[in-house]
């Protein structure tokens, strides 16, 4: 659950008067609602970071793709239509390297919605995979697009510099999750779309900075020993410390299923 902001006592003494006055006071009410509504403020002012949404499409048993270096669809139109309007919802959105270098995507709100700000495009890749004729790189001056670095390849830096690419380069680069949160806050940017492959999910979840969580499911079957699973990293050393969602949602999405929770407490 996120933090629900001020609580009531902070208002005690002017409750306590209107009560001395003969009115009925009734606090609390809606609560769980109005956090939910205003999930990414509280999470911004409250934990000083971003809120961090991660949405990812899978087969049914769990897969994201048939293996890492091939660019595999997975949601059908429900599907695409529904991660529209996430990123339409957010601040910026967030891949891995690998994900850029094998799916070249634009990574752009297709909603058709007024935004109030551009849709910020954010890389983690300490290799620098991302191809110099990638549609992000080609785009970078017209959308604004970060790529999380510790490269010491000072040539591929400027390269993707000169052509309009917010480099920011760090000890740890992408896999300083933290940093990068921060650095995003100090640019104003309030919410992060993570849609990055099977490590970058794998990292969040084990940094626990994941605030919300939505799993699409398509009605496909891909098994396979190379085919990678929706979440890798570490992963946890046992049941008790698996990440445990709450407040769970299962919707329809055409033939798919959306599962939506936020990690327990």
């Amino acid at each position: 659950m996120p933090d629900r902001g001020p609580k009531p006592a902070r208002f005690g003494k002017g409750f306590e008067r209107l009560r001395e006055a003969g009115v009925e006071v009734v606090t609390g009410i809606l609560a769980d609602e109005a956090a939910r509504l205003n999930e990414k403020f509280i999470c911004w002012h409250k934990s000083g970071r971003p809120f961090v949404y991660l949405k990812l499409a899978m087969s049914l048993d769990g897969r994201i793709s048939i293996d890492n270096s091939v660019s595999t669809a997975i949601s059908g139109d429900a599907g695409r239509r529904r991660v529209q309007d996430l990123r339409h919802e957010h601040d910026a959105i967030l891949i891995g390297g690998n994900t850029a270098f094998v799916d070249n995507p634009s990574l752009t709100d297709r909603s058709g919605k007024l935004r109030r700000r551009p849709l910020a495009r954010v890389v983690l890749d300490n290799q620098l995979r991302i191809p110099l004729d990638s549609i992000l790189v080609t785009t970078a001056r017209e959308t604004p697009t970060m790529v999380f670095t510790n490269s010491r390849d000072d040539e591929a830096v400027e390269t993707l510099i000169n052509a309009g690419v917010d480099v920011v380069k760090t000890q740890m680069g992408g896999r300083d999750l933290a940093g990068v949160l921060t650095e995003l806050k100090r640019r104003n940017i309030q919410s992060v779309l993570v849609e990055g492959g099977t490590e970058v999910a794998g990292s969040f979840i084990d940094s626990r900075l994941v605030d919300k969580v939505t799993f699409i499911a398509a009605p496909i079957i891909i098994g396979g020993r190379e085919a990678p699973n929706a979440i890798g990293g570490a992963g946890a050393d046992s049941i008790a410390q698996a990440m445990r969602l709450e407040d769970v949602t299962v919707e329809p999405l055409g033939d798919e299923i959306e599962i939506t929770g936020y990690p327990a407490s």
